[in-house]
């Protein structure tokens, strides 16, 4: 599977972490930056990290802030694209299951860095239920996109 991953400056450090940890793991990462802690805006990764992801329906975004919220905001405003901010694997696990979210957005100052690859290898290893209800939902979130 591939996976995209962005961060700005507030989740440098853990995604170089989780970088290295996914890839050991097998994953097949792609890095969108930031490259340092320099500072940066999170929109920018949020939209290269949800643009990718809109190319390829098969690989899963992960992005990365101090909050997560501006990077859920951002990503969200992409069509096709369902973000989720996590902070727990079974979190990551039903965000999946029920809503096919497509990309997993992680708090970087409310997660330890030892239970990032948790959460994201819950998000990446679980697939969408498929159940009627959780499509007619999501049908009804990509009827939203064309208003």
């Amino acid at each position: 599977m591939r996976v995209i991953i962005g961060t700005d400056h507030g989740g440098y450090s853990q995604k170089e972490q989780l970088l290295a940890a996914l890839r050991d793991a097998g994953y097949e990462v792609e890095d969108m930056g930031t490259h340092s802690a320099e500072s940066t805006d999170y929109a920018e990764y949020a939209v290269k990290v949800g643009r990718a992801v809109q190319q390829d329906p098969n690989a899963r975004g992960i992005l990365l802030c101090r909050s997560g919220e501006g990077m859920e905001i951002a990503a969200n405003k992409l069509k096709g694209i369902r973000a989720a901010l996590v902070w727990r694997p079974d979190i990551a696990a039903e965000t999946r299951r029920d809503n096919d979210s497509n990309i997993l957005v992680l708090p970087a100052d409310f997660v330890a860095e030892h239970d990032m690859l948790a959460i994201a290898r819950s998000f990446l290893d679980t697939d969408f239920s498929g159940e009627e209800r959780h499509q007619r939902r999501i049908d009804q979130i990509k009827a939203l996109e064309t208003e």
